[in-house]
């Protein structure tokens, strides 16, 4: 079924919560950012696409301080090892606390994961954006937080997403 409560976390433009929003008309959407800069584009891309009425936006810490459960989590959280090259063109555009998490670029899963049980509603999904060497790393990661995840490619066949289903959390150890 459609999800009718959306939680983008990290959500920078707006876009993936904008985009599920105009897919799904009946639900409503929290997007959560860092930067107040980030939310101002967000707030203005919402405005711009007619969505503005069915999407919400805050300062904040990921999903911390947040009581409300929801049924699709997203986020496209920084994943790049603070140590690796990336190309110039991303540089210049994206600012560094987007796009760097740590020495091994798991720092902000690390602090995610963790959050998810609490945020998702029963029958629930969280999809994270993940870089395409981290795969493993992060489905061993969501085992370590009791979670069944599920890996899926971008068009180039390589590892983008990781899947987590609140309906397959396993009881704590």
């Amino acid at each position: 079924h459609p999800p009718a409560r959306i939680l983008d976390l990290g959500t920078g433009s707006g876009a993936l919560l904008l985009a599920c929003l105009s897919e799904w008309r009946n639900a409503t959407g929290l997007g959560v950012d860092a930067s107040l800069a980030a939310l101002a584009v967000a707030q203005e891309n919402a405005q711009s696409t007619g969505l503005a009425g069915r999407a919400n936006f805050r300062l904040g810490d990921w999903g911390e301080g947040l009581s409300e459960r929801f049924d699709l989590i997203l986020s496209n959280p920084p994943y790049i090892a603070e140590t690796e090259e990336i190309s110039e063109e991303v540089r210049t555009f994206e600012p560094a606390s987007a796009l760097f998490a740590g020495g091994d670029g798991l720092d902000d899963y690390r602090r995610i994961l963790p959050q998810l049980p609490s945020l998702l509603n029963p029958g629930g999904l969280a999809v994270l954006e993940i870089g395409h060497t981290q795969g493993q790393t992060l489905l061993a990661m969501a085992a370590d937080h009791g979670f069944t995840a599920s890996l899926h490619p971008d068009l180039a066949g390589r590892d983008r997403c990781v899947a987590l289903n609140v309906s397959t959390l396993k009881p704590a150890a």
